[in-house]
């Protein structure tokens, strides 16, 4: 990444496990700045197809690129303990994706506590 002064909200607002959508929305504003903000919603290409034109191989390039850094800033802006969950996927899309179901499953969890604890008869 360019020397982005937005880099610095990823550093001071990591990942903690419990500002998920703090942490995308300044993530999703940081990557937007850089023109990357593509590789968090769409499946990496995996092959280039026979025959693609030059202008294709770059394109495909430039995409494997952009991975490699915002997969990299994405790990950069978790927590130590955090990242240890994620740092053996090496495309974005795996990564968004896991973090979306574990949020969803805890959101769920939370949801039934509070229900259990907060809502039950009086």
């Amino acid at each position: 990444m360019s020397k982005n002064p937005l880099t610095l909200i990823m550093e001071t607002n990591k990942f903690n496990g419990t500002n998920y959508n703090d942490w995308l929305r300044n993530l999703r504003i940081v990557l937007d700045f850089e023109n990357q903000g593509y590789v968090l919603d769409k499946p990496l290409p995996t092959a280039l197809p026979e025959g693609s034109s030059p202008e294709e191989r770059v394109t495909f390039d430039k995409w494997h690129e952009n991975n490699r850094k915002v997969r990299s800033i994405i790990l950069a802006s978790m927590t130590n303990e955090i990242q240890k969950q994620y740092d053996r996927l090496e495309d974005v899309p795996s990564i968004m994706l896991r973090m979306k179901d574990v949020m969803r499953s805890l959101t769920g969890i939370l949801d039934m506590l509070r229900q259990k604890y907060f809502s039950g008869p009086r």
